[in-house]
């Protein structure tokens, strides 16, 4: 049985840290934050994620999967070390690396045995090497060590699923030796193992993210012109995915993308290019186009009512997707503070997203479904597809509104059946209907 420390127990960490102990490891999971380790000490889970919780307990019942805040506990007879901490985005859009370089430093002042210590954190270029120099310097004595890139890419939501059956694993090193014990670890999950050196890996990462959010604003993008000559981009997007060049997923138009990965990743991209005297035309296009789909959304009700002032608008879904709690970056909250700067009464429902809502959007008035949502509304907006808003009673909900209208943010309704049943039903990019 290997023993791993997995550092940062959020939507990666803990991911990450549950499948390896459920694939036989033994995993000791770390953070800083004492009320975290605390909670997951008593069976209390930071996140949302479908099936993390019975994971988490099973795993800890077996005694694979222990918590601590405790760096001397965790790397104590440890052979590898994942840092799985946080990089936001900084005001310029470069990655912040505090959380990284606290991680690094911290393994550095508590090995006391050789380690590898593998990047599962989204880094700019180069951090593999900035980690090494961080643990180098910290070490009260010299101790070897490798340092590996080993990206994540995993979708909140689906995330034990891509953990346990991934397209492909990435792994980054010059050390060719720990590149393959990375690689033996990795091998139970059956999966295409890529190794290259770390700069490369850490560019797969972003590259990777980069693209699939330029294919969401090319359709957002191509959803405007299918309003203006009248085409539908469901349609559209159907016939572009039968090309086995292009595929089927991430064609969605609709209010954008939101979440921790592809805002601060496309940023850091961008960043990076700036840097090094690039300039990145494509990236801040895709940029700029997801974040028009907000105002785009809004322009939208404000039209079909005349105005928001006064008005009551339902928001049908928080998190920036469905199976998640995460509102880093949902469109909801840009779409209820532009209605709140109209004038307009703001209500929301999530399925599970609304305590993390609560803090964050503390003027609108949340309801325990969507039916009271509904209750006397002016428009409802569909923020986040939930398969539960996929089988409303439609008619129900017409009954409760002032006015039956509804922006489709998602495009999960047949406009024609929405249409026969008395809404006014509002696409994105489904000009035929509008």
């Amino acid at each position: 049985m290997r023993q791993l420390c997995v550092i940062g127990v959020g939507y990666v960490g803990l991911v990450t840290g549950a499948c390896f102990a459920d694939l036989g490891n033994r995993v000791i999971a770390l953070d800083v934050d004492e009320e975290r380790i605390a909670n997951l000490q008593k069976g209390i889970l930071p996140i949302y994620e479908p099936g993390l919780e019975e994971l988490v307990r099973r795993n800890v019942r077996a005694g694979r999967l222990s918590f601590t805040t405790s760096y001397a506990e965790a790397l104590q007879g440890t052979e590898f070390a994942f840092i799985a901490v946080g990089t936001p985005s900084a005001p310029n859009g470069e990655a912040d690396l505090q959380y990284v370089a606290a991680a690094a430093r911290s393994i550095g002042e508590n090995m006391s045995a050789p380690l590898i210590v593998i990047n599962k954190s989204t880094v700019p270029i180069g951090t593999g090497d900035l980690v090494a120099d961080m643990i180098r310097r910290a070490q009260p004595q010299p101790i070897p060590f490798s340092v590996v890139s080993c990206p994540e890419f995993l979708r909140e939501g689906s995330a034990i699923a891509d953990f346990m059956n991934p397209y492909r694993t990435v792994i980054g090193s010059l050390d060719h030796e720990a590149a393959e014990k990375v690689a033996q670890l990795h091998v139970p999950l059956r999966a295409p193992i890529i190794v290259t050196d770390l700069r490369t890996a850490e560019m797969i990462k972003y590259a990777s993210n980069a693209m699939l959010a330029t294919r969401i604003s090319f359709m957002n993008e191509l959803a405007d012109l299918c309003e203006a000559v009248g085409a539908d981009i469901k349609e559209v997007a159907a016939g572009m995915g039968y090309d086995k060049r292009i595929g089927p997923a991430m064609l969605d138009a609709g209010l954008g993308w939101g979440g921790s990965c592809f805002p601060k990743d496309v940023r850091a991209l961008a960043h990076m290019a700036r840097a090094n005297g690039l300039t990145p035309r494509l990236l801040d296009a895709v940029l700029e186009i997801n974040h028009a789909r907000r105002h785009r959304a809004v322009e939208k009700v404000s039209q079909a009512l005349g105005g928001l002032q006064g008005k009551i608008i339902g928001l049908l879904g928080l998190a920036f997707k469905p199976n998640t709690d995460d509102m880093r970056e949902a469109p909801s909250l840009d779409l209820a503070q532009a209605f709140l700067l109209g004038g307009a009464t703001v209500r929301g429902y999530d399925p599970v997203a609304m305590e993390n809502a609560r803090r964050l959007l503390p003027a609108v008035t949340f309801c325990p479904d969507p039916y009271s949502l509904a209750e006397n509304c002016d428009a409802l907006v569909v923020v986040t597809d939930w398969n539960e808003f996929k089988h409303l009673d439609l008619e129900r909900i017409h009954a409760a509104m002032r006015q039956p209208v509804i922006l489709d943010g998602r495009n999960i309704y047949n406009p024609a059946e929405m249409r026969a049943l008395g809404f006014t039903y509002i696409g994105m990019g489904r000009g035929y209907t509008v």
